[in-house]
């Protein structure tokens, strides 16, 4: 199988599906894949691995998008101020969520269009943080109850 274009992402299976998380340079997506997985150590999320920091592959199939790490930076992960760590991590995973760090736009309450996102063809369930918010409880709210429901206004 032909390795797919590496993105500028970070990734961790969080429970069944993994969190895949965007945003621009300096954003906060490696210090939200290390909450993501001091939250399973503080047992307020059932599990967490990280699966890739930086860079990943993406990969739809049979209508799911994969993730994998890039080969050079599997088990690493950026802890700022403290260098390079290495890890545990997963091979692969199915991803469940998108989180959009520092996106421009984001809404305290967003449109129902806002919380999806299409990569290639596969829609996915995304959480877009304004910069300098923090996303861990929006993402552990999500990752406990699912999608918020869409509210119709009568």
């Amino acid at each position: 199988m032909a390795e797919t274009p590496s993105v500028h992402a970070s990734a961790v299976l969080a429970g069944a599906r993994a969190v895949l998380i965007r945003g621009p340079a300096g954003a906060g997506k490696s210090r939200l894949a290390l909450a993501l997985l001091d939250a399973a150590d503080a047992g307020l999320i059932p599990f967490a691995r990280l699966i890739g920091d930086d860079r990943v592959h993406l990969e739809a199939c049979h209508g799911r998008l994969l993730v994998r790490p890039a080969a050079a930076l599997a088990g690493l992960i950026e802890v700022r101020g403290s260098g390079i760590r290495r890890v545990p991590y997963e091979p692969v995973a199915v991803v469940g969520l998108v989180v959009d760090l520092a996106a421009a736009g984001a809404e305290r309450l967003p449109d129902t269009g806002d919380r999806e996102t299409r990569i290639g063809e596969i829609a996915l369930p995304r959480l877009a943080v304004a910069s300098g918010a923090d996303p861990l409880p929006a993402v552990l709210a999500l990752l406990r109850s699912g999608p918020a429901p869409e509210i119709k206004a009568r």
